[in-house]
């Protein structure tokens, strides 16, 4: 007979990602494999973009031919990988779900040299997901970023910040100096900025033809969010 510890885990396997017995069922969706790999992976960006554009993510969802279910069921398992007590570094599971990245190079911050390792993401074609990685391979940073040949948004004004239209970097390059802010989460960023607000229509808040003191919100390294800071 078999002990505890020695029994099947019906949940599945969180550190492979094997499937659980809710998720092999009819839940999944037309696209949706038992092995949690690159498509699960969109899913868990959108899970947390859902809190600030549900009306974006919804598009991607049909876009991706998943359900709402499969965006929790995915972020469910992903969670278990992360806490998961053999999970051995974020390198490595993001390895194993997303495979060998398409580069890998080294970066100076400040004095330390880091790699910087990137995977294409097929929702975001001009966009790659980036781990930055420091001595003995713990991670410093993992968010979208723009495409080494992708050409960016040209952003003069707060009126420009489109909602996934930019990221971080590409922010705080626009509209220096910057000072980033503590995020909400840890997959959340803000970043403090004064810039020309733009055309009234436009949607964001300010008084047109001067500038202004912003926050802006950013998921995972896409931004979502502008508004006036109080």
């Amino acid at each position: 007979m078999n002990s505890p510890s020695d029994a099947e885990d019906p949940r599945g396997d969180p550190e492979s990602g094997a499937p659980s017995s809710a998720y092999a069922g009819p839940r999944g969706g037309p696209r949706l494999g038992p092995a949690f790999g690159p498509l699960h992976f969109q899913l868990v960006l959108l899970r947390r973009m859902a809190d600030h554009q549900p009306d974006r993510v919804e598009e991607a969802l049909r876009e991706l031919e998943v359900s709402r279910a499969d965006l929790r069921e995915a972020n469910r398992r992903w969670q278990a990988m992360v806490r998961s007590p053999r999970q051995q570094g974020a390198v490595r599971r993001y390895r194993s779900v997303l495979g060998p990245p398409d580069s890998a190079a080294p970066r100076r911050v400040g004095d330390l040299v880091c790699e910087a390792l990137s995977w294409p993401v097929p929702l975001w074609p001009a966009l790659r997901f980036e781990v930055l990685t420091g001595p003995g391979g713990a991670v410093w940073n993992e968010w979208l970023v723009r495409a080494p040949q992708a050409a960016g948004p040209a952003l003069r004004t707060a009126a420009e910040l489109l909602p996934w239209s930019c990221t971080v970097d590409e922010v705080a390059r626009a509209f220096a100096p910057a000072r980033p802010l503590e995020g909400t989460a840890p997959t959340r960023w803000r970043l403090a900025f004064t810039a020309p607000t733009g055309p009234p229509e436009t949607g964001v808040a300010g008084t047109p033809g001067q500038r202004e003191n912003y926050v802006a919100e950013f998921t995972w390294g896409l931004l979502q969010r502008v508004g006036v800071a109080k």
